[in-house]
């Protein structure tokens, strides 16, 4: 492989993790169908596929995390106004002395996980991007916090 089709596979394996706005589990689809083509072919390629996929996944794995910190805690801030006697009478859902005084530090975490996973998802976007201009011009590049899955 020539050194110019090395960057631009590399920048398209890069830039393949962002079909996840798209397709369910683009970001794991695409940029394994490109490294495992080419990845025999070019040790760049090969290295940039790897730095993909291993990012991906540490972004999946710190999701799975976040959502198992708020989404318990937020079913149990809801749940723990509900009259449980009403439904099982066949009535609606009735919340009794639900307010914000109740707002405790568990649903600040749940709140807290939440931002910062908002956070999380626009920094994987501005790192898939720049990851990608650095492979198309020829430079390695580490994602920051990345789990090496595959060395």
């Amino acid at each position: 492989m020539n050194p110019s089709n090395e960057r631009t596979v590399s920048s398209l394996t890069h830039l393949s993790a962002l079909s996840q706005y798209f397709i369910p589990f683009g970001n794991f689809i695409f940029p394994i169908i490109i490294w495992s083509s080419k990845k025999k072919d070019s040790d760049f390629v090969n290295y940039n596929g790897k730095q993909i996929l291993n990012f991906q996944l540490s972004i999946l794995l710190y999701s799975i995390i976040l959502c198992m910190i708020a989404v318990p805690i937020i079913i149990y801030m809801v749940f723990k106004n509900v009259a449980f006697s009403t439904i099982l009478n066949g009535n609606d859902f009735e919340f009794h002395n639900f307010n914000f005084n109740d707002f405790t530090g568990m649903a600040i975490l749940a709140l807290l996980a939440i931002i910062i996973f908002g956070f999380l998802k626009i920094i994987e976007f501005i790192l898939i991007v720049y990851a990608a201009v650095k492979a198309s011009n020829g430079e390695k590049y580490k994602y920051p916090l990345t789990i090496p899955f595959f060395k």
